[in-house]
């Protein structure tokens, strides 16, 4: 690690690019917002981290690490913006990625959309091999045929190669075998394997993983290139790890090969920071929900802990790896309303994100956003957005909400912009109920936590529809995805499959398993440079019962206590699905490896008092159908004592609070504001 005093966090999403910016020397630690740049996000980053520089007093040289949440491998993902691709499968296994899982989503539509193919079946080619179930050859790899494999990727215009093999997960000797003799014929073309990436049994899903992560390669280490190559740019030459799908960071190698990891990089850290909030304030199970400029994104922590999946998906294409569980739908500051043919009033997922963004920007956008809705009604000032850093067009958006959805449905401004929201929070509590419903938990045991640049202007809202009775506004929230990069560690996760029954008799399998995953773990940390005392490794299990055709992840910290594990998997499998059957047979699919390297974590400084008054003053906002003039409260200036009755508005520089009526909110720990309902 780097002995130098500053270390960054950087959360790009799609409209803002945020900072927090920890200084060791004396614990301070501050917020920045700068604007994306879509075009390269790195040129966004540096400024965004030389703005701050010079905002807060640092020299470029003395920035030591950096920690880098990123959308890139979503968006190429979303945009289809990927390299040219060739798979190469089993002999007369090649379509298993087009064929997929036979699961039909849309039940009644007489013609589905068909799951996408990122590869076509032109390049998609066999390889003359066979490996069976138990990890022997059935047909050992033809290399007489691997020149003439070569020379079709050639003819194909391969820019990267995905190598998903029979039963690789068990033996991985014919996958290794053709990436080197690939290799030793084309050095620079990029090579992914199944066994590397994703070594657990199911064809399509493996398939699937094996392919993003080869299309994404070129597409990350172009952008990783052009990141490192502006890194000493003014000495500024920190130490850099990227942000993954499963809340840890990574080394700038290790995202150069595994470039799937980082499909929910930006996300996770909002996840990471409301696992540590909950451990601040004693709230054990939290809803935490960031909302930002163009997507809702909702974790749940249920007793002290951020859910964690073994696969998710991306566009409808599976990933199988480990990632925080989230869901995320297109709702954002700037979601766009529209007026449809029927008559009906719609908001999302279309949203203006950056460039030009919503009409209050005032760069050219022409259609309405939340974050307009939000302006016409005075819930934020045309004035302080951004903490006065940019200014907002209060006529412009007024126009645009009149002519784009009153006038169509016969309203008036003021109802125009309440129907965008209601709107709005219904969708917004939509995506919460189910996040918790599916697992089978009631939203009254939970206490909602709002982030993200617009979250807080709806948080109350939700909450209310929701029943849920309490609302944490934690300090800065506007880039507090940023703060829980900025805590996070090094993470590796390393997977086995091999089913077996949970029983005395799979011991001694199971240990040998365990014992080689170990030493895999340990031995990644120490290519990362993690020191033996700063090493924890975890494991965990997939389980289910027998004949069941999905698992549950289920930590094991009492290994080899076999009875403790089978325990832990049926109170867990009660609570996801009601039941549980402690007679039936339990199997072990795959066995886990979760390795983590603590980086060192300086102690943040308690801000000082504000030094002024916390009423900044009364301003005219529209609420429960009227015109009020309506207290305005500065955040950073409030104190324990400061009691905040709604409707009010609390401001801060990256975002704003709308306190509803029937709320009282007041300062707590951690210098989170805690909105409670009166009702």
């Amino acid at each position: 690690m780097s002995d130098q005093p500053i270390r960054i966090a950087v959360d790009i999403g799609g409209t803002f690019t945020d900072l927090q910016i920890l200084d060791a020397r004396d614990g301070t630690v501050r917020a920045w917002k700068t604007p994306t740049t879509p075009e390269d996000p790195s040129i966004g980053l540096l400024r965004g981290v030389t703005e701050a520089a010079d905002r807060f007093g640092f020299s470029l040289p003395e920035v030591g690490l950096l920690l880098h949440g990123t959308t890139i491998a979503t968006n190429a993902v979303l945009e289809r913006k990927l390299a040219r691709g060739v798979l190469l499968a089993t002999a007369g296994f090649e379509d298993v990625l087009e064929i997929t899982r036979h699961v039909r989503r849309e039940l009644y539509k007489v013609d589905p959309d068909p799951f996408p193919c990122l590869i076509d079946r032109d390049r998609r080619l066999g390889v003359p091999e066979r490996m069976r179930a138990d990890g022997s050859a059935e047909r050992p790899l033809d290399e007489a045929a691997i020149p003439g494999l070569v020379a079709r990727l050639d003819a194909l215009g391969a820019e990267a190669v995905a190598v998903c093999l029979l039963h690789s997960y068990v033996n991985p000797a014919h996958e290794q075998r053709l990436k080197a003799l690939i290799a030793a014929a084309r050095p620079a073309l990029p090579i992914s394997l199944s066994s590397e990436i994703s070594p657990e049994i199911r064809e399509y899903e493996r398939s699937s993983t094996t392919v993003l992560n080869a299309l994404l390669m070129p597409v990350v280490k172009a952008y990783l290139d052009r990141l490192e190559a502006r890194l000493g740019e003014g000495g500024f030459q920190p130490l850099v790890f990227l942000v993954q799908s499963n809340g840890g960071v990574c080394s700038l190698r290790q995202a150069a090969e595994q470039p799937a990891r980082l499909l929910l990089s930006g996300p996770s850290g909002g996840a990471l920071a409301a696992g540590r909030i909950a451990e601040l304030l004693a709230r054990p199970n939290l809803v935490a929900v960031d909302m930002g400029g163009t997507s809702y994104d909702v974790s749940v922590v249920q007793g002290g802990r951020v859910s964690v999946v073994t696969q998710g998906e991306i566009d409808r294409l599976p990933v199988r790896l480990p990632m925080v569980e989230m869901r995320t739908i297109g709702a954002g500051g700037g979601s766009i309303a529209s007026v449809d043919s029927g008559g009906r009033l719609t908001v999302g997922p279309r949203s203006a994100g950056s460039r030009p963004g919503p009409v209050a920007y005032g760069r050219g956008g022409t259609e309405p956003t939340v974050t307009d809705a939000n302006l016409a009604l005075g819930r934020l000032d045309p004035d302080y957005f951004l903490g006065g850093m940019m200014k907002l067009d209060m006529p412009g958006t007024r126009e645009a909400i009149a002519g784009k959805v009153g006038t169509p449905l016969d309203l008036s401004v003021e109802q125009a912009a309440q129907g965008m929201l209601t709107v709005t929070n219904a969708n917004l509590g939509a995506a919460v109920r189910l996040s918790l419903f599916e697992k089978g938990l009631d939203p009254r045991d939970f206490a909602l936590l709002s982030f993200g640049g617009a979250g807080g202007l709806h948080a109350t809202d939700v909450a209310a529809e929701m029943g849920i009775r309490e609302v944490i506004f934690p300090r800065e929230p506007g880039t507090l995805s940023a703060y829980g990069i900025l805590y996070s560690d090094l993470v590796q996760d390393t997977a086995r499959s091999r089913v077996m029954p949970a029983v005395a008799a799979s011991l001694p399998a199971i240990e040998e398993s365990i014992a080689a995953l170990r030493a895999e773990a340990e031995a990644g940390l120490a290519r990362d440079g993690v020191p033996p005392e700063r090493r924890e490794v975890a494991i965990a299990a997939d389980m289910r019962y027998h004949g069941q055709a999905f698992e549950l992840l289920v930590p094991w910290p009492d290994m080899p206590d076999l009875a403790a594990l089978l325990a832990r998997f049926h109170v867990m499998h009660r609570q996801r699905f009601s039941y549980a059957d402690e007679q039936e047979a339990v199997e072990i699919v795959t066995l886990r490896a979760i390795a983590t390297g603590r980086l060192p974590k300086p102690d943040a400084a308690e801000p000082g008092p504000a030094g002024r008054p916390a009423l900044k003053g009364h301003r005219r906002a529209f609420a429960d159908g009227d015109w009020q003039d309506l207290p305005v409260w500065d955040r950073e200036a409030l104190t324990p004592e400061d009691r905040i009755t709604g409707p009010a508005i609390v401001e801060e520089p990256f975002a704003t609070h709308w306190i509803g009526s029937g709320w009282t909110a007041r300062l707590g720990a951690a210098g989170a504001l805690i909105a409670r309902s009166d009702a």
